[in-house]
């Protein structure tokens, strides 16, 4: 008891800043005041300790052994590694050059608006800028900087989130326009400690629209000493008319290479000693976010066997992910594009024993597939996909590269992308990834649409040298006799009786058409005989129909049935559709395809196919 009076009877009171520097650390976990070692907390952030923690006399602690002090939590590495300089924003170099410059020539925007995947560095390039603008040196002289000294109390404040001139809110619960007011209100006034008041408003595209409108004339002229810094991952949601009020800078993905090799040195300072294909596989599903990444990262440390001095190992991490190992893609890939249907199947079933996931397995071969076709192109994107590949894998791709062509590496693509989505969608997607893989390996012995249409014009360019002789020619006889017998006018008459809209007018045009089989045709006489089947009498019909249309009386006559007559007109009809359909199938383009297809058809189309009546007696 006596320790923990004695600063109250040798020190002076504490000043406010002390007092909200205990409480913060109070909040987050850090050891009570009474602790032999003060310094402790200050050691294991990744800001500097603020200036009431320099007082400490003991000495601090490593901060690669965070764990070891029982009385503070564990912090994971996304918030432990969060960015506090601009050099420690990794991937976002134009960004970082674009604001140097302006604070460096006094051109500050007003408003910034950060954008970009989750896991980028958004916030944290918010809280940079905050603390890049408040800077004051650690001499306490220091202006506006893009090195920000990191020691100074606006530095130590805003990195610890306490700094009262800097404002975070969370657009996700502050909606309304309630919430926006307050900022109108709190913005007339100026700044208590900083050099500018700064508003990060975090996932700015939740604020509803009427929130929107309230801020749209503070945000477009603001006083001087306010800045407003946006994030958000959702940008195409956010009003156009905040959009042109606004900076905007896109975070863009980290490059996976990048990205491995900050988890290397994360891994370093903790510790932990990790493998090259372990840390690459992390990149990889950490997808260009580095929050995701190190979540990832975070999860493998504590993944890892701890007899093997918990190594980091691509088999733990592959098992934690459920990625299908490299060398069984390979074997896996050989077997479809061998045409092995077992060795296939056994592969996958070796996969899916070992707790790969067939979603994962068709993503593999997908990423495979695309290595392959990057190879053979051949340029810097072959050097990127066998960068990070190891001997073996290098030698397979080169390979495959070699011996497949591009439309076959195409056709696989679209193959295996149409089974992912099966997959995606089928109820067990096991048996999903087997057939859609099987279906792959089957389309190999297809022909593929070039070499087919090659083929077919070779085969019509031989039947056009050698035509197949005794070709029957259309029956000249029949249309010769409806030439002369019927002439050019009873299909007119009939179009006529069929458009004059009399009662039964389009009846009588149709049995016209299927009965009547015109003997003689002259100016107001007509000879004609039924045809086979039917008995009807139609002369009356005929002779008043005639007269509707043409004015005149007609003589219609029933001739004798052994005299010579044209065809109907349905039977001159399909007579012709025949011979149409035979001068098509002699085509020797046609001809070649029926050889190379033998069970094929000839599909007609509905303008191409005969007129159909019904039979009436």
């Amino acid at each position: 008891m006596g320790e923990s009076e004695t600063p109250e009877l040798d020190e002076n009171t504490p000043s406010a800043a002390e007092l909200e520097a205990a409480g913060q650390a109070a909040m987050f976990g850090a050891p009570p005041k009474e602790s032999s070692e003060p310094g402790k907390p200050a050691a294991d952030a990744p800001v500097p300790e603020p200036a009431s923690a320099a007082k400490a006399e003991p000495p601090v602690k490593s901060a690669t052994a965070p764990a070891t002090d029982p009385s503070q939590p564990y912090r994971v590495l996304a918030r432990k590694y969060r960015p506090q300089t601009f050099s420690e924003l990794i991937g976002q170099e134009p960004m970082v050059r674009t604001l140097g410059n302006a604070i460096a020539r006094d051109r500050l925007a007003h408003a910034f608006l950060m954008t970009g995947v989750r896991g980028v560095g958004k916030t944290s390039t918010a809280r940079l800028i905050a603390k890049a603008l408040n800077c004051i040196g650690p001499d306490g002289q220091g202006g506006p900087t893009i090195q920000s000294c990191g020691v100074c109390e606006p530095c130590v404040a805003i990195a610890e989130g306490r700094h009262i001139d800097v404002i975070e809110m969370d657009a996700a619960s502050h909606t309304g326009v309630d919430d926006v007011r307050e900022i109108i209100e709190a913005v007339r006034y100026a700044a208590v400690s900083a050099r500018y008041k700064i508003y990060i408003i975090d996932e700015v595209h939740m604020l509803s629209r009427n929130a929107f409108n309230a801020l749209l004339k503070t945000l477009e002229e603001p006083p001087a000493h306010v800045k407003f810094l946006f994030a958000t991952t959702e940008v195409e949601k956010l009003p156009v008319t905040v959009l042109s009020r606004t900076q905007r800078f896109d975070l863009r993905r980290i490059p996976a290479d990048m990205l491995a090799d900050h988890f290397g040195s994360i891994c370093r300072q903790e510790g932990v000693e990790a493998g090259d294909e372990a840390l690459r596989m992390i990149a990889a599903a950490a997808e260009g976010s580095v929050r995701d990444g190190l979540s990832i990262l975070d999860q493998a440390i504590a993944h890892a066997d701890l007899e093997n001095e918990a190594k980091v190992t691509a088999d733990r991490v592959r098992d934690m992910l459920g990625l299908a190992d490299k060398g069984a893609q390979r074997r896996l890939l050989a077997a479809l594009l061998e045409g092995d249907a077992t060795a296939l199947l056994d592969a996958i079933a070796d996969q899916y024993a070992l707790g790969v996931e067939p979603l994962a397995l068709m993503r593999g071969l997908m990423d495979l597939c695309h290595r392959i076709t990057v190879t053979k192109l051949g340029g810097e994107g072959a050097a990127a996909a066998l960068g990070a590949a190891s001997e073996d894998e290098r030698q397979a791709l080169e390979s495959w590269a070699n011996a497949l062509l591009p439309g076959q590496l195409h056709r696989l693509w679209q193959l295996l992308l149409k089974g992912h989505g099966e997959v995606r969608q089928a109820p067990d997607p096991l048996v999903a990834a087997q057939m859609a893989l099987l279906r792959a390996l089957h389309a190999a012995d297809m022909p593929d649409p070039g070499s087919l249409v090659k083929t077919l014009e070779e085969m019509a360019a031989s039947a056009a040298a050698n035509p197949a002789a005794g070709a029957s020619s259309t029956d000249a006889g029949t249309s010769a006799a409806q030439s002369a017998a019927a002439g050019p006018d009873f299909p007119e008459l009939v179009s006529r009786i069929e458009r004059s809209g009399k009662t039964g007018a389009l009846l009588l045009a149709t049995k016209m058409k299927m009965q009547v089989e015109v003997i003689s045709l002259e100016p107001g006489h007509l000879v004609y005989r039924l045809a086979d089947g039917f008995t009807d009498d139609l002369g009356p019909d005929l002779r008043q129909a005639l007269l509707d249309v043409t004015g005149t009386r007609w003589q219609v006559e029933l001739g004798s049935g052994d005299a010579e007559a044209a065809p109907t007109m349905v039977a001159a009809d399909r007579a012709a559709h025949d011979a149409r359909r035979a001068e098509t199938r002699r085509h020797p383009l046609v001809e070649a395809t029926f050889a190379a297809f033998p069970d094929a058809e000839i599909v007609e189309t509905d303008e191409n196919a005969p007129t159909s009546y019904t039979r009436s007696a």
